[in-house]
């Protein structure tokens, strides 16, 4: 594990790598060296062939409170725009290949509200609650949260949100589709853990190539990302032999008899 005092970083020899933000007298407020710090790392991480998969959480009982009002009310004139393109964490999460799995632990508010939207996966503790404060603040969003948010949870409660201010809880997020589950605060880490490793059980290629076609057709009307689909998948699957599946297809079987419930496939 690697410590600064704003960020840790722990990294296992599975592929897996755990950040951890770490100003939880602040409620892990997004401060000028932290986000730098996460910044840095996700890219360190990134150039490691031997990290696949990210979780980011927060210590203490916030996932994280979004910029650091307190240094932006100290800072000159026009800080709150420099805030949002130095060190952008949103745009590390971006630039990183494999999937990111956002462990809320608790508050995860405006800023922090984006960091959460940017991963790929939300695990949502019960204490934890969502909240974008943008409009109360004064300070327009720039990280994607005006963006992100109306495509999770669709535009009405989205503006509900957002020109509101108001706090979403857990099971709320859980009930509009923001969060992929909500457990107790003990199984937080070790739910993500369990998430991580069977997205590190996938053939790794995939991993990487699989997510990006998602997001790339996502980021796209629908038809053009059927194009982008059947352009990739004409790519890819040219080189896939008949022993390889025939030799993965085996492995489902397996899996599927080690899952309860699960019906092995044809």
């Amino acid at each position: 594990m690697t410590q600064d005092p704003v960020l840790s970083v722990e990294r296992s020899d599975d592929g897996l790598a755990v950040l951890t933000m770490n100003r939880p007298q602040a409620m892990n407020a997004l401060s000028r060296r932290l986000r730098q710090a996460l910044a840095d790392a996700i890219d360190r991480l990134e150039a490691d062939a031997g990290v696949r998969v990210l979780i980011l959480t927060g210590a203490g009982r916030a996932f994280c409170a979004g910029l650091d009002l307190k240094e932006l009310g100290g800072g000159e004139p026009g800080s709150a725009a420099l805030a949002v393109e130095a060190g952008d964490p949103v745009r590390a999460l971006a630039r990183f290949s494999g999937p990111v799995i956002g462990a809320i632990n608790g508050a995860a508010i405006t800023g922090g509200f984006e960091l959460a939207l940017a991963c790929d996966v939300l695990i949502a503790s019960t204490q934890a609650r969502f909240a974008d404060t943008h409009a109360r603040v004064g300070v327009m969003p720039g990280w994607g949260l005006s963006q992100r948010l109306s495509r999770a949870v669709g535009i009405y409660r989205a503006k509900e949100l957002s020109l509101t201010g108001n706090f979403l809880s857990a099971q709320q997020a859980l009930d509009w589709g923001l969060v992929n589950r909500v457990v107790r605060p003990e199984e937080l880490l070790p739910q993500a853990r369990a998430l991580a490793a069977d997205m590190l059980s996938v053939i790794p290629h995939m991993l990487v190539g699989y997510k990006r076609v998602i997001d790339d057709g996502y980021a796209t009307s629908f038809g053009e990302g059927l194009t982008i689909e059947r352009e990739r998948a004409r790519s890819a699957n040219a080189g896939v032999t008949a022993d390889e599946i025939e030799r993965r297809r085996e492995t489902l079987r397996e899996r599927a008899h080690a899952q309860a419930g699960a019906k092995a496939p044809d």
